[in-house]
């Protein structure tokens, strides 16, 4: 087959066009980082220790008024155990110093309605496994662009309507669209980049570009929320910035290589084209005509997910995303992490890339447990350096996925990929329960998922090096 890429060699690799195409689709980026760590303000946790008055009960008042009018309170000691308790009736009051308000305040989700707090971040994340399932396929099918902006659209909008919510069962819906929104938007985006950007230009976008954006946007929250202290407010903040990525549907064009899979030549023709006089470079008379006869065949036929798992090409591929979100790392260790997933992904295969930088991460956190409790210090690094490790996967195995698939599968493969990682995200919340029974049981089990998502990536293909596929007979064979 003709590549793709030697036919649009002409364009260059850093012209107007694909910088203009770099750095928009990387501002597209930051409202989803923003978002992601914005659901439910963290509190702290107590784990034993001194014996501390009651939050969620109280002693029965008629009882204690009982002893008070035998006189036997206050000035005789009694036994209070044997007082009987009853809840907070009357309500509570909250620690308003750092917030003025929150979910947690606003709808008491606090004693016997504590569950609703971590559930409230797994509908989020329910939300964004959805939309993993449906928007890869859709984009595969109608655009990358398209699912792009109305995704961001939605995202924006009802990250608006949330203001409004008059209840938490409302608030939950919303969240559960928004995070439907926030998944669709960021694989779109970085498909769509990874398939117009010439293939030097395309790893630095798929590792350290998109991620390095991310990553601002998840440090510009604290900023955001240390000016706005109402959870409401603090959403209006958060929708702005996906509102004003919609004026960017004007110079963000579709992937001429999802064109040409669909059999629509002269649209991929005129924005390679275009493309060619941003650049100020002249156009061959002719650019595809012998990609058009090629491709004949696999133009008109549509592909779904269930197309994933119909060759032993693609089957194995599948689950290299498992369980690397399990872990969401500080984002002070994640910009040299972008940095280096960038150098292995230019000057490394990919293989071994991913497995090092995983069992990395899995090893980091399995050797926390024999670190003396005294050695804070010392469990704190290892901890880091686990997180530093699993980061520096995240972005590999994104821009590997990508590399893997055809682009008559890339944004519903992405999709699927992500959807497989969403079942940590929407586990995760309720992960730190473990520490009732052990506080080493988070770490064992995330480390040993961790490294088995380390040799499981042994199993997939080889990619560095190759050209991307366009259609599933030209994907990769297995490793032997």
């Amino acid at each position: 087959m003709t590549d793709y890429e030697d036919a649009t060699a002409f364009l260059g690799e850093w012209g107007r066009f694909q910088q203009q195409v770099f750095f928009f689709l990387c501002l597209s980026t930051i409202p989803h980082a923003a978002w992601r760590n914005s659901s439910i303000p963290m509190e702290p946790d107590s784990h034993g220790g001194a014996l501390v008055p009651s939050e969620c009960s109280r002693y029965k008042l008629d009882d204690l008024l009982g002893f008070s009018q035998r006189g036997l309170f206050p000035d005789v000691d009694v036994n209070l155990s044997t007082v009987p308790q009853e809840g907070c009736l009357d309500g509570w009051e909250y620690d308003r110093s750092v917030y003025t308000s929150t979910i947690v305040s606003e709808w008491d989700l606090v004693c016997d309605n504590r569950w609703k707090k971590p559930m409230t971040s797994s509908v989020f994340f329910c939300g964004v496994l959805t939309g993993s399932f449906i928007s890869g396929q859709l984009s595969d099918r109608y655009g990358r662009k398209i699912v792009l902006f109305v995704n961001t659209a939605v995202q924006a909008v009802f990250m608006f309507l949330q203001f409004f919510s008059p209840s938490w069962t409302m608030f939950c819906a919303a969240h559960f669209i928004v995070g439907l929104g926030h998944i669709s938007n960021y694989v779109a985006a970085f498909v769509l980049g990874t398939e117009i950007l010439g293939p030097r230009v395309r790893i630095i976008f798929s590792t350290a570009g998109v991620c390095l954006f991310f990553s601002l946007g998840y440090m510009l929250l604290p900023l955001l929320a240390f000016f706005i202290r109402e959870w409401r407010m603090l959403l209006l903040g958060l929708s702005l910035p996906g509102f004003l990525c919609l004026p960017l549907w004007w110079f963000i064009p579709e992937s001429p290589r999802w064109l040409l899979s669909r059999g629509r030549i002269d649209e991929a023709d005129a924005i390679v084209r275009d493309a060619a006089k941003k650049n100020k470079i002249e156009p061959p008379l002719v650019i595809f005509s012998p990609l058009q006869k090629e491709l004949k065949s696999e133009k008109t036929k549509t592909h779904n997910i269930c197309d994933l798992l119909r060759t032993a090409n693609i089957l194995p591929a599948v689950p290299s995303d498992l369980h690397i979100q399990y872990t969401d790392p500080a984002s002070v260790v994640e910009i040299p992490a972008y940095f280096l997933s960038w150098l292995m992904f230019r000057w490394c295969p990919r293989r071994p890339s991913l497995f090092s930088t995983l069992l990395m991460g899995g090893m980091s956190l399995l050797f926390i447990q024999f670190i003396p409790a005294n050695l804070i210090s010392l469990a704190i690094t290892f901890e880091m350096i686990g997180k530093f490790a699993v980061s520096t996967a995240y972005a590999v195995v994104y821009a590997y996925t990508a590399e893997l698939y055809p682009t008559v599968l890339r944004n519903t493969a992405v999709g699927a990929c992500s959807m497989a990682a969403r079942i940590g995200s929407i586990t995760a919340p309720y992960l730190i329960y473990l520490r009732s029974y052990s506080i080493s049981l988070p770490y064992i089990l995330i480390g040993g998922l961790t490294a088995l998502s380390a040799l499981l990536s042994l199993l997939l293909p080889e990619s560095y090096g190759m050209p991307l596929p366009d259609t599933i007979t030209h994907m990769q064979h297995l490793p032997r």
